[in-house]
């Protein structure tokens, strides 16, 4: 009979579960799907004292009693969610296989994308802009392959994506986007999985606090008492916005990948840290000729500097291209852009400055 000196809570079980459903998506980004089923059945196969599994039944058995209800509501629930993981996907991520026009699966009736055309070279840095909802994030889930195209071809060197084994597709792909995902670990072990490649304990403590320079988060991590072991808890709630960021852009470039897409990864950094990262950016892009770069972006200031500009209409199709001053010598689409995003920072300048002015007003009994 085995046994174990204490008797690991259950919690340990929900929290990777929870945390495996949620984040699915980035997992599968990451290509850290075999880990994840790993360490759970770790966990679940884990064997305790008689006695601590004994209470745990008895005490399982009278909560069921007092929550009936509860229990039905949960049967129907469990229905759904099996049925949802009995689904077979249309993109197999199995696969040693693998213009555009496009409209997600819930509303065919709207096109995303239409009649889109994009052609980006080896080791350049483009950037993809356009009013909100007009298909800019969409581009990169079909670069990932989370969706496939409807009609037309979308192609990596010439390569059909859809031709190409799935998992050394994402392989080659580093994606931070506007809300990055980080898991219930130490801040290592979250950068550390930027590497699909290696194991964990083969990844040198050298690389990751060299890819968390480059994301400007190393003097931070150092100034926490437990350093780069600090946990970042249950979705990374123990970081703020922009540490979760430069911990998630630490991660992208720790794997070293062919193409790095940037999905309004600086949106939560103040100006001084945005421009110490975009610098970073720029470095390791100077640094390796073939990386390549896409970079979805509200903030026109981030993308001045960027080999490329495609504005995108509301209708998900390309209008203009060019450098950054080209575009504003056209006075078209990029033109009035960045002219609206001028005129809203004045009017909020202008709002914050006279709710300063009243504020004075009022203490010094002005009115």
């Amino acid at each position: 009979m085995e046994w174990v000196s204490s008797f690991t809570p259950n919690v340990d079980v929900m929290v990777i579960a929870s945390e495996s459903i949620e984040n699915r998506r980035v997992i599968a980004q990451l290509t850290k799907e075999d880990l994840f089923i790993n360490k759970y059945s770790n966990l679940i196969h884990q064997t305790y004292r008689i006695s601590a599994v004994v209470l745990f039944v008895a005490q399982t058995f009278q909560t069921i009693l007092t929550l009936t209800e509860e229990l039905a509501k949960s049967l129907v629930a469990a229905k759904d969610f099996f049925d949802l993981f009995e689904r077979q996907p249309v993109i197999d991520n199995c696969s040693t296989k693998g213009k555009i026009i496009f409209c997600y699966p819930t509303r065919p009736e709207r096109l995303v994308l239409d009649n889109f055309q994009l052609n980006i070279n080896n080791g350049q840095r483009i950037a993809i802009v356009g009013a909100s909802g007009c298909g800019k994030s969409t581009i990169v889930q079909l670069i990932e392959r989370f969706y496939d195209v409807k009609r037309g071809c979308l192609s990596i060197d010439g390569q059909n994506i859809k031709d190409l084994n799935l998992q050394w597709l994402r392989s080659k792909i580093s994606l931070v986007s506007q809300e990055p995902v980080l898991f219930d670990m130490s801040i290592k072990a979250n950068i550390a999985y930027g590497d699909n490649n290696r194991q964990q304990k083969d990844i040198t403590m050298h690389e990751i606090i060299e890819a968390a320079k480059k994301a400007n988060i190393h003097d931070f991590i150092q100034s926490l008492p437990e350093g780069y072991d600090t946990n970042v808890g249950l979705r990374g709630l123990q970081m703020s916005g922009g540490e979760k960021q430069r911990i998630a852009i630490g991660r992208a470039l720790l794997r070293q990948p062919k193409i790095l897409i940037l999905d309004e990864a600086t949106s939560a950094l103040d100006t001084l840290n945005e421009k110490i990262v975009q610098e970073a950016i720029s470095s390791t892009l100077e640094n390796n000729k073939q990386l390549t770069c896409i970079i979805i972006a509200h903030n026109l200031s981030t993308v001045e500097h960027c080999d490329c500009l495609f504005v995108m209409n509301e209708h998900g199709q390309i209008v203009e291209y060019g450098k950054h001053h080209e575009l504003l010598k056209k006075r078209g689409h990029y033109y009035n852009l960045t002219l609206n995003k001028f005129w809203d920072s004045f009017r909020k300048a202008h709002v914050a400055t006279r709710l300063r002015m009243l504020d004075c007003i009022e203490l010094f009994g002005l009115s």
